[in-house]
């Protein structure tokens, strides 16, 4: 390994100012807060700070796996958008040797107009790859991101699953140095997604690349990377290998349910209320939700699933809201309240986390720990005693059965 760090960050630091308009709660208010504003030619706004990191300092060295790891909200993002140059540090100093390429959202440094073709020549150029260099790569490229037949097609026009196979597979096959990889793999399916992991096990191991990479899949940080940097409210809790790391998150996620206030699901729609009738059940019982969605504008909801996942960040299940009336639509100001049950908890003892996959004016978004629950063991069957065990696996699945016995002959 190289004696100078690859990625260095010192004291690093980013703040944001955030405005809210003042609030009037009376007739008077509104009057008087109307003519000030006639008056003044503007709104009356109010300013915040917010700090999404906060001294935050790490060396990673070359050909390591690093997992970067936190709730929704520490600070993973904006960390990996300061290392990509998206977005420039408040404070504090980061120092990068060599390439780097990211993979932060479906499309990031995608031309929508431009074809996949087109696209790929782009994404060398920008990481400072010559024409012949880019062409000796480009049919391991396609062949890797199965899109031959849309090749010459505008990637404007591409599934979210076709943007991230293909943008990965340039991200992966142009030779970085460095490779930063957001959650985005989750949008693609689990048979792209282990060959995805498995692409990142072989550019560092043979290549000996770098790799940031953020997940909520624990057991994919645990099997993929040496190091793990844990984020709580914009500051590292936690950095070390990665197993110890992912046990100290779990442990202190475990600690805590949780129970959201308002969360931005995309640029137009905002989760009120995202709420359940009590944080623990039975297995097999019954369990009850809540959900209030407001639209900031006029949107067209495609598809909405609630996500159930375990603390190692494993998706166990999902529940279906899609109706058979097609897309919902809201207006700008409306709010979309759905209230339903599920009659017969199908999962064994232990602890759970449910989000949200959003599918809305053709954007799809997860959204997970969003609330965590407790599942106790099920209640007894026929005078049966209860089901405790570590090795049940998660789902409990229920079913009716008759038996006899046969005299042998």
């Amino acid at each position: 390994m190289s004696e100078l760090p690859v990625i260095s960050v010192e004291n690093l630091s980013k703040r944001y100012i955030i405005g809210h308009e003042t609030r009037q709660d009376t007739l008077r208010d509104r009057l008087s807060h109307g003519i000030a504003c006639l008056l003044r030619g503007r709104r009356t706004i109010i300013e915040e700070e917010f700090w999404a990191l906060r001294d935050m300092s790490f060396d990673i060295r070359s050909g390591e796996v690093v997992g970067v790891i936190g709730r929704n909200g520490a600070g993973k993002s904006t960390l990996l958008k300061i290392l990509s140059r998206i977005t420039e540090p408040t404070a504090g100093r980061v120092t990068l040797r060599g390439r780097v390429a990211s993979l932060l959202e479906v499309g990031t440094g995608f031309h929508p107009e431009l074809t996949g073709r087109e696209n790929i020549y782009l994404n060398g150029a920008i990481l400072g790859m010559s024409r012949l260099e880019i062409a000796r790569k480009f049919d391991e490229i396609v062949a890797f991101a199965e899109v031959e037949r849309f090749l010459d097609t505008p990637v404007k026009r591409y599934s979210s699953g076709m943007y991230v196979r293909l943008a990965f597979a340039v991200a992966a096959h142009l030779e970085p140095e460095i490779l930063i990889v957001d959650e985005v793999l989750a949008v693609g399916d689990q048979q792209f997604q282990e060959k995805c992991l498995g692409k990142i096990r072989q550019v560092t191991r043979q290549d000996a690349r770098t790799v940031l990479y953020v997940s909520h899949n624990l057991k994919s940080i645990e099997q993929l990377c040496d190091r793990a940097i844990y984020l709580k409210n914009g500051r590292i809790a936690g950095i070390g290998p990665a197993s110890e790391v992912v046990s100290q998150f779990i442990h202190a996620s475990s600690a805590n349910h949780l129970a959201p206030a308002e969360v931005r699901l995309s640029p137009k729609l905002v989760l009120k209320r995202f709420t359940l009738d009590k944080l623990e059940c039975l297995g097999g019982g019954k369990l009850s939700y809540q959900l209030q969605i407001t639209a900031n504008e006029s949107v067209s909801i495609q598809e909405i699933f609630i996500l159930v996942q375990n603390l190692q960040g494993e998706r166990v299940g999902l529940l279906d809201l899609r109706r058979l009336g097609g897309a919902r639509r809201l207006a700008a100001g409306a709010t979309l309240g759905i209230k339903g049950d599920i009659v017969s908890c199908p999962l064994v003892e232990g602890d759970y986390v449910l989000g949200l996959f959003m599918h809305a004016d053709n954007e799809q978004r997860e959204h997970r720990d969003l609330i965590q629950f407790h599942v106790h063991p099920a209640a007894s069957r026929d005078g049966l005693p209860a089901i405790v065990t570590q090795s049940l696996g998660v789902a409990l699945i229920s079913g009716d059965y008759h038996e006899e016995i046969y005299r042998a002959p």
